[in-house]
């Protein structure tokens, strides 16, 4: 015989921020710096694409 009220189904725990929006801002300057100074096309084409998507979150 199974007990049910013992088990309970449980809804995950809710997801905390892993970034703040200061670090976010942070994170851009570092990859506009970096930006600045690479050469290589497909890694500053990267870099665009991830400074374009951290800005969305700002």
């Amino acid at each position: 015989m199974t007990d049910e009220t013992t088990t309970e189904s449980r809804e995950p725990a809710r997801a905390r921020a892993l970034f703040s929006t200061a670090d976010f801002k942070l994170l851009r300057a570092a990859l506009t710096s970096h930006a600045r100074v690479t050469e290589d096309r497909e890694e500053l084409a990267r870099i665009n694409a991830l400074h374009h998507r951290l800005g969305t979150y700002c």
